[in-house]
């Protein structure tokens, strides 16, 4: 006898049951010689190993095919789970995910997160090739959205076992201590750009127990200091606003199996006039070493508003 259990990821676990268990109770119907329990977000499947292994083939296509924006129906259950013949053609379950390439993840509803501009590709392709990775270029051209579509297609295919988030909160200065609220309240409108990425790509309790368990960390660059950062994806926003100590303290907290992104806008430095931005150095003296990739990005990647194109331009001018 074989046990085996998958996760439901990206979906709630009663879109997949259905109201009063309809659906379940349609998917153990169809699979007579196993034993199937659901269990929250958990289906384990209990039984005789090949037809075990059967059905988890059969539940991940199911799980893509929800996330791809097919309907939830009778129709589509017994497409999947109805014949013994029906993963014949589908052997390879790469070919039941976007046939388009540029697709990072699926994220809430299964809405396709995609890198959309040829630089985006090359960003997505270099953080695959190397462990550090500058993503420089102007506003609105997906540089920390697409760092984190990377992070979180990698926390859930278990590549890396944590996320961590941060930013320089120097605009602040002095002043965070007239905010109102706790320490975290202060910070928080700093890191907000973040939050929003992650609202597009994990359900909304699955983030918050991310959150609360420390899977997924948020934070400002400070609290780096002092720690060494491993089996994770690190994603430094806002590194224009960096010094160059402080972003040398940064990249000098990566552990043995860390990836390091740090993306920035070099037109929108917001340090007091006496102190330089360290990213600028950073290029210049890092470029040569292997392991190391720069990405620039231009107005060409921008994938806001098209006004915005025409402000950058209009500022570049």
């Amino acid at each position: 006898m074989a046990e085996k259990s998958i996760l439901i990821e990206d979906l709630q676990p009663q879109e997949i049951y259905g109201a009063n268990n309809v659906y379940l109770n349609i998917i153990k119907n169809k699979n007579p010689k196993l034993r199937i329990i659901a269990r929250g977000d958990e289906i384990k499947a209990i039984g005789e190993e090949q037809e075990v292994d059967d059905f988890m083939k059969r539940f991940q296509k199911f799980n893509i095919s929800i996330m791809k924006g097919r309907e939830l129906n009778e129709s589509l259950l017994s497409e999947i789970f109805g014949s013994e013949d029906t993963m014949a053609a589908d052997t390879n379950l790469s070919k039941l995910i976007d046939s388009d390439s540029n697709t990072i993840l699926f994220g809430i509803n299964g809405k396709p997160i995609k890198a959309r501009t040829a630089n985006q590709i090359k960003l997505v392709q270099e953080i695959a090739k190397n462990d550090i990775v500058f993503a420089i270029g102007p506003a609105g051209t997906g540089k920390t959205y697409t760092a984190v579509a990377v992070a979180v297609k990698a926390l859930k295919n278990k590549e890396i076992k944590r996320i961590i988030l941060t930013r320089p909160a120097v605009e602040a200065g002095e002043s965070l201590g007239f905010l109102p609220g706790d320490l975290k309240e202060k910070i928080d409108p700093y890191l907000r750009p973040l939050y929003d990425a992650l609202d597009d790509m994990i359900p909304p309790d699955k983030l918050k127990l991310y959150i609360e368990n420390r899977t997924i960390e948020i934070a400002p660059l400070a609290f780096m200091r002092g720690r060494t950062l491993d089996n994770c994806f690190v994603i430094l926003d806002e590194a224009q606003n960096t010094t160059d100590s402080q972003l040398k303290m940064f990249l000098t907290r990566m552990g043995p199996s860390a990836k390091l992104i740090i993306t920035g806008d070099l037109t929108q430095i917001d340090l007091p006039a006496k102190q330089t931005t360290g990213l600028i150095k950073s290029t210049k003296i890092l470029d040569k070493i292997k392991g190391i990739s720069i990405v620039l990005l231009n107005v060409d990647d921008v994938v806001r508003h098209r006004l915005v194109k025409e402000i950058i331009k209009a500022y570049e001018s």
